[in-house]
């Protein structure tokens, strides 16, 4: 590629590779002949993350070859000087992958400049595509789509991501100060997925003491080109080390930052 941030063509790479990445795990998914084992607690893994992360990875670096590569599974590196890097969950998800739930998805985001320029996420068993670009609007399938017209939490869905990494009692006391403010809790064990429907306005929000960048970044453009509001996830070391989120329709903003009240969150 001659120029480094031609993110129209990279946002149908993107899309492409997605789907062809999503029929791989949906075959194996309904195969069901993979193993499953653990990278800790509650922290699932199977062979097919590895080979649809290659996938991936050989399809994009065929396509930019000068461009980074940071997935979940491999030791990847970001571009030199600012230029371009894939951010990629091969299956976010994975826990209902192994269990025989058929809730996960494909998560490609492409980062240049310190910021997210391109969203990708696909849900094979739903055939559901989202995308976005930076100043051209998110679309699930090619339909533009906007979030939830919520204006309280008395009236909202609210996704509470989970993980080990925070703990139990900072889950539950997050659980606890958004349900005591009046919205529903839900956990879905995607967040990659929670976010994206919170772009759709299939969800109102989402909150999560931590999560890393392949799981959300993709989902993140999605909210913020489809009008809703988005904490700044990549301050600091965000891109390498995660960070704290929050996603809301426009019109909870105040009332989830207040709700969830995270410290640490820049927002």
């Amino acid at each position: 590629m001659k120029d480094a941030h031609s993110m129209p063509l990279r946002q149908l790479a993107a899309e492409a590779v997605a789907r062809e990445a999503g029929a791989l795990a949906r075959r194996r998914f309904l195969d069901a002949s993979f193993n499953v084992r653990f990278k800790g607690p509650q922290d699932y893994l199977t062979e097919v993350d590895g080979e649809t992360e290659a996938l991936i990875s050989a399809r994009l670096g065929e396509a930019f070859p000068r461009d980074g590569f940071i997935g979940e599974e491999t030791e990847g590196r970001p571009a030199s000087g600012g230029g371009a890097t894939w951010v990629v969950d091969p299956i976010d998800g994975t826990s209902n992958f192994a269990r025989g739930v058929p809730h996960f998805c494909v998560s490609i985001a492409c980062v240049a400049g310190g910021r997210i320029e391109v969203g990708v996420i696909y849900d094979p068993m739903r055939d559901e595509l989202f995308s976005a670009r930076r100043g051209g609007g998110s679309r699930l399938n090619g339909a533009p789509i906007r979030p939830s017209g919520a204006a309280a939490l008395a009236n909202s869905a609210i996704e509470v991501g989970w993980n080990v990494r925070t703990g139990a009692a900072n889950y539950l006391d997050l659980l606890r100060r958004v349900t005591l403010w009046g919205a529903a809790p839900s956990r879905t064990g995607s967040g990659a997925l929670g976010i994206a429907y919170v772009a759709a306005g299939r969800r109102d929000g989402f909150v999560e003491h931590h999560i890393n960048a392949w799981d959300c970044l993709a989902a993140i453009l999605l909210v913020h080109e489809a009008g809703g509001y988005v904490s700044d996830f990549l301050s600091g070391d965000g891109l390498t080390k995660g960070n704290p989120l929050i996603a809301c329709a426009p019109g909870l903003k105040d009332a989830l930052i207040s709700a969830a009240a995270i410290e640490g969150i820049v927002l």
